[in-house]
C-alpha cells in the first residue's frame, strides 16, 4: 500500500457540515469519554463512522483512527496498523510496538505490552477508533483486544464502529460500567431529525406529513433517507413518489439505489459502475480505469451532489464510496457487464504499478484473474521480501495464484516454500521444493516462458538451502548437513543470502552434534555472507548465536565481544536501533552475573528493558526472563526466580538453535538446590532422562541435572558413573562450559563419598578451565557444600589464590552489598518515598494523593524505580527492595 493510501486508512472520513443537530447522541458519546469502550453497532447505512468523526472533531483528545478492511484480519497486520494509527495521535506512541511487529516473526505480545506502556505514559486523553471492526473475525485478535481493554489507563478510550457485535466480553464491561453502547435504535433519525436532514441538508421542501410518512417507511434509516432524497431531487411531485414505495424494508435500499442509478445521466452511471472496483478513488486513477478524462470534475460533481462519496482528506484528493452504495454498484456491474471486469482491474493494476504501489497492483491483477500478470509482479518483489522478511504477505499473494502457475515457475514455488517455513507451516514444503527443482530442469510451461538464466544460476543454491532449513526444522540432522553443504557448493559466489543461510544452518547442525569449533567457524562464515549482502538485522541476531557457542566453549570474553559487536551493528546509523539491541544487553548481563558482577548484570538487564522487548529478537522475552531468574538466584530471591522461570516458559520461542538448556531443567536444578526433590523427580520422569543414556551434547545439561538429582536422593551408585562419563565426554570434545559444570558435580559427589583428594582434583580441573575467564557463580550457587570444597582447594589445590577469591565471595551478602550500595546511590529520595508507599496497601490514586502529585507523575516515578531495580511489577519491586535492605 502506498504511503498516501495508508494515510487514508489512518484518518477519519471528513463529514460535511450538518444541518441536523443530534445532541442526544453527542451526550451519549461524551459519557463514553469516561468509560473504557464506546461501541457503535448497527447495520450498514446508519451513519456510524460519520457520527464518530463529527463528535471527535469537537473534542480536544488526541485521536488515532484506523479504518479496517478484510486484509487486516491477521493479528500481526492488525496490530501493525494499530501502532501506525497511534503514531498519528502522538509521534512517540506505538514506535516500539511497530518494531516488535516487524517480519519475519512479529512479536504480538511484546507489541501489546509496549502499546499499553506508551498509553500509560501519555499525559493527555487519547481515543483509538477502530472503524468497521466487523471486518475482524479472528478470535485471537478479539482476545488480544480484550486484554488491552482490561489494562487501558484512565485517559485512554476505545471507540469501535461495527455491523456486528465483536467477540469481546461485553457483558463484563457493562457490569463494570466500562461500556457505552450506541445501536441502530439510537442512530435512527427521529421525525424532527429527518425533517432537518431532508429539508436542510438535502435541500428539499417537504411538508410535515410527507416527512412523517418517509420517516415511518424508512424507520429513520439514514441511508434509505439519503437515497430517497436523491431520488426526489428534481421531481415535481415528491408526495407521489413517497406514496409509490413501501413494504418490506429489506428491499428498500435495493429499490432506492436502483432509483438513484436510473436517474443518473449515462456518463455518471458509467463512471459509478466502472470505478466501483476501487476501494479508494482519486482523479488520475479513475481516468486510468475508465479510459477517459475529466474524473476530477466528475468526483467534485458527485461530492457536491451528496452521492454517497466520502472524502478521505482535507484536500479532497482521495475519496471512497459508502460501503452500502459500493456493494450495490458492484452488483450492477457484475450483472450488466461482467466481461468488463478483467479490463477494469488490469487498468487499475497498471496505474498502481506506475504509482509505485506494487501491493495494490498485485491485488487488482488477482481480482481480475490476470494471474500471469500477478505472477510477473510478484516475482521481482521476492528479493525485497527476503530483506524485510514479510513472508506473511508474500504467502497470501502466492496462495491466491492457481497452483499450476506457482508450480510452473520455480521462483514462485521456491518463494512459497520459504514463506511457508518462515510462517510455521511445513505441509507441502518438500513437494514445492521438489516441484521447483523439476521446473528448473524441465521445458518452459505454457503459463511462463521459463526461468531466466539468472534464476537458473541462483535457484539451485537457494533450494538446497531451503532443504537444509526444512531438515533442520524436522530434526533431520544428517540431511541438514548434507543439503547445507550442497547449497554452499552450488550457490553463486555473490548469492549472499543462500550462502549465508546455508553456512549458518551448517553451523547450527554442528553445534547440535557438539562440534563447537566447526559450529563457530561455519556460523561466523554465514554471518559474514549475510553482512556482505546487506542483511544487517540478521547479522545482529546472529551475534547471540555466536556468543552462545563461545559460552559453550568456555570463552566468556569472546562472548562479550560478540555481544558488543551486535550492539554496535544495532545502533549503527542515525535511525532507531535495529531489533536485537536489547538481546545484547541481556547476554552481557548473563556473562557479568557469571563473573559475580551482579550490579553490572542488573544494569545491563535494565538497559535491555529500557530498549524494550520490542527492540529484541523473538526469543528475547524468554531469554531476558531466564537471565533475570538466574540473577535472582544469585541474589537469593528464590520466589521471584521461580516466578520468572514460569514466565519464561510461558513466552518461550523455539528457533533454529538447539535448545541445550531447557527451562524445565533449569527449574529442576533450582528445586534440587533447595531440597524440593519430588517435583524435580517429576521433571526427570517427564524428560525421560536416564543414568545409562548415551551422552550427547544437546542433552548433557539435562544429564548433569539428573546427576545432581541422584546425588540429592542418595543414589550415589547411579550418579557417579553418569557424572564420570559426562566429565570425560565434555573434556574430550571441548565442551568447556559443560565440563566446568560436570566437574563441580563430580567434586561434590567425591566429597559426599569421603574422597576429599579426588574432590580437590576435580575442583582443580574445573579451575583450570574457569580461572582464565573469571567464572564464579557456577561455583558460588552451590551453597555451603561448595564453601567446604573451596576451603580445601585453597589449602591443597593447584590454584589456591583463585579458590581463596571464590571463598571470600561466599561470605554473608558478599555479592549483594555492592548492588545495594549502587541502588541506594541511584534511587532519589522521592523514589525511595514512592517505594515505601508501594509496600503499603494503597492503590495508585491513593499513593498519588498521599504524595500530592498527579497519577501520571506517580507512573513516571514507578517506571524509573522498576528500571533501576530491574523488575516489571509492584510486587517484584517491593520484594527486591526488601532483599536489598532498601526499605
Amino acid at each position: 500500500m502506498s504511503g498516501y493510501l495508508l494515510e487514508t486508512k489512518l484518518h477519519a472520513p471528513k463529514p460535511r457540515p450538518r444541518v441536523v443537530q443530534r445532541a442526544r447522541l453527542g451526550e451519549r458519546l461524551a459519557r463514553g469519554a469516561s468509560s473504557k469502550v464506546t461501541l457503535v453497532s448497527a447495520p450498514p447505512g446508519f451513519g456510524k463512522s460519520t457520527l464518530v468523526a463529527e463528535w471527535l472533531g469537537q473534542q480536544t483528545a488526541a485521536v488515532a483512527w484506523l479504518s479496517l478492511d478484510a486484509d487486516d484480519n491477521d493479528p500481526a497486520r492488525f496490530w501493525r496498523y494499530v501502532a501506525a494509527a497511534l503514531q498519528t495521535a502522538h509521534p512517540e506512541l506505538g514506535l516500539d510496538a511497530a518494531r516488535a511487529l516487524e517480519p519475519p516473526e512479529p512479536q504480538i505480545d511484546q507489541a501489546i505490552h509496549s502499546v499499553l506502556n506508551d498509553l500509560a505514559n501519555l499525559e493527555r486523553d487519547v481515543v483509538l477508533v477502530l472503524d468497521d471492526f466487523h471486518m475482524i473475525d479472528r478470535r485471537d485478535i478479539g482476545d488480544e483486544l480484550a486484554y488491552v481493554i482490561d489494562r487501558l489507563p484512565a485517559h485512554a478510550h476505545l471507540v469501535m464502529t461495527t455491523r456486528a457485535d465483536p467477540t469481546l466480553p461485553l457483558a463484563r464491561l457493562r457490569a463494570r460500567g466500562e461500556l457505552v453502547e450506541i445501536r441502530a435504535a439510537d442512530l435512527r433519525f427521529t421525525e424532527a431529525e429527518a425533517w432537518a436532514y431532508l429539508n436542510g441538508t438535502m435541500g428539499l421542501d417537504l411538508g410535515g406529513a410527507d416527512v412523517g410518512t418517509l420517516e415511518a417507511l424508512t424507520e429513520g434509516w439514514i441511508a434509505a433517507l439519503q437515497l430517497a432524497a436523491l431520488s426526489m431531487q428534481g421531481r415535481a411531485d415528491p408526495a407521489s413518489f413517497i406514496a409509490s414505495f413501501a413494504g418490506d424494508d429489506r428491499y428498500v435500499v435495493d429499490y432506492l439505489a436502483d432509483e438513484v442509478l436510473a436517474r443518473q445521466p449515462p456518463d455518471v452511471r458509467r463512471f459509478l459502475l466502472q470505478t466501483s472496483i476501487l476501494d479508494r478513488l482519486t482523479a488520475s486513477l479513475c481516468d486510468a480505469v475508465t479510459g477517459g478524462g475529466g474524473s476530477r470534475a466528475m468526483l467534485e460533481r458527485l461530492d457536491r451532489g451528496n452521492l454517497f462519496l466520502l472524502p478521505l482528506d482535507d484536500q479532497r484528493r482521495w475519496y471512497r464510496y459508502h460501503n452500502l452504495f459500493a456493494d450495490v454498484l458492484r452488483t450492477h456491474l457484475l450483472a450488466e457487464d461482467p466481461d468488463s471486469l478483467p479490463a477494469l482491474h488490469r487498468r487499475a493494476s497498471d496505474w498502481f504499478e506506475r504509482d509505485g504501489d506494487r501491493s495494490e497492483a498485485i491485488r487488482h491483477a488477482l481480482a481480475g484473474s490476470d494471474f500471469i500478470r500477478a505472477a510477473d509482479l510478484i516475482e521481482p518483489a521476492i528479493a525485497d521480501f527476503g530483506r524485510t522478511r514479510d513472508e506473511v504477505t508474500l504467502r497470501r499473494w502466492l496462495e491466491a495464484l492457481p497452483d499450476a502457475v506457482v508450480r510452473a515457475r520455480p521462483q514462485l514455488a521456491t518463494a512459497l516454500a520459504g514463506a511457508l517455513m518462515q510462517t510455521g507451516m511445513l505441509a507441502g514444503v518438500a513437494d514445492l521444493i521438489a516441484t521447483a527443482e523439476a521446473a528448473l530442469e524441465g521445458p518452459a510451461a505454457a503459463t511462463h516462458a521459463g526461468p531466466s538464466e539468472s534464476e537458473r544460476v541462483r535457484l539451485p543454491g537457494h533450494l538446497a538451502m531451503l532443504r537444509a532449513g526444512y531438515s533442520r526444522i524436522t530434526g533431520d540432522l544428517p540431511n541438514t548437513i548434507a543439503h547445507a553443504q550442497r547449497a554452499l557448493s552450488v550457490a553463486a559466489r555473490d548469492d549472499h543470502l543462500s550462502r549465508g543461510g546455508a553456512a549458518s544452518l551448517l553451523g547450527l547442525a554442528r553445534w547440535e552434534t557438539g562440534d563447537l569449533d566447526q559450529a563457530h567457524r561455519s556460523f561466523a562464515a554465514g554471518m559474514a555472507s549475510l553482512e556482505a549482502g546487506g542483511y544487517r538485522s540478521d547479522v545482529v541476531g546472529g551475534q547471540v548465536t555466536l556468543a552462545d557457542i563461545r559460552i559453550a566453549q568456555g570463552r566468556l570474553g569472546d562472548a562479550v565481544d560478540a555481544y558488543r559487536r551486535g550492539l554496535d551493528l544495532a545502533v549503527e546509523g542515525a535511525g532507531p536501533p535495529l531489533r536485537g539491541a536489547a538481546d545484547m544487553h541481556v547476554g552481557m548481563s548473563g556473562v557479568l552475573r557469571e563473573r559475580n558482577d551482579l550490579v553490572g548484570a542488573r544494569e545491563h538487564l535494565a538497559a535491555g528493558r529500557a530498549l524494550g522487548e520490542a527492540n529484541g529478537l523473538p526469543k528475547n522475552p524468554y531469554r531476558s526472563r531466564l537471565a533475570e531468574a538466574r540473577l535472582c538466584q544469585a541474589e537469593g530471591d528464590l520466589r521471584l526466580a521461580f516466578d520468572l522461570l514460569d514466565d519464561a516458559e510461558r513466552v518461550f520461542f523455539a528457533d533454529f538453535s538447539p535448545m541445550v538448556e531447557p527451562i524445565p531443567a533449569v527449574r529442576a536444578r533450582l528445586l534440587i538446590a533447595h531440597g524440593r526433590l519430588a517435583p524435580a523427580r517429576e521433571w526427570a520422569d517427564r524428560a525421560r532422562v536416564g543414568a545409562t543414556d548415551d551422552i550427547s551434547y544437546v542433552r548433557q545439561f539435562e544429564h548433569v541435572t539428573l546427576a545432581r538429582l541422584l546425588l540429592a536422593e542418595g543414589r550415589v551408585d547411579e550418579a557417579v558413573p553418569l557424572i564420570d562419563r559426562l566429565v570425560a565426554a565434555a573434556q574430550d570434545r571441548g565442551w568447556v562450559g559443560a565440563a566446568i559444570d560436570a566437574l563441580i558435580v563430580q567434586a561434590l559427589a567425591r566429597q559426599a563419598g569421603g574422597d576429599l583428594t579426588g574432590a580437590v582434583g576435580s575442583m582443580d580441573a574445573a579451575f583450570e578451565f574457569a580461572a582464565p575467564e573469571g567464572y564464579a557463580r557456577v561455583f558460588l550457587d552451590e551453597g555451603p557444600a561448595m564453601a567446604q570444597l573451596l576451603t580445601l582447594a585453597s589449602k591443597r589445590g593447584t590454584l589456591p589464590s583463585y579458590a581463596g577469591e571464590l571463598l571470600r565471595a561466599t561470605g554473608p551478602r558478599a555479592a549483594r552489598t555492592p548492588a545495594r550500595r549502587g541502588l541506594m546511590e541511584s534511587l532519589s529520595e522521592r523514589e525511595l518515598e514512592v517505594l515505601r508507599l508501594l509496600r503499603s496497601d494503597l492503590d495508585g490514586p491513593a499513593i498519588a494523593n498521599e504524595l500530592v502529585v498527579s497519577l501520571n507523575t506517580l507512573r513516571t516515578h514507578t517506571k524509573n524505580i522498576y528500571g533501576k531495580l530491574g523488575v516489571s511489577s509492584r510486587r517484584a519491586a517491593v520484594r527486591r527492595a526488601e532483599e536489598l535492605d532498601l526499605l
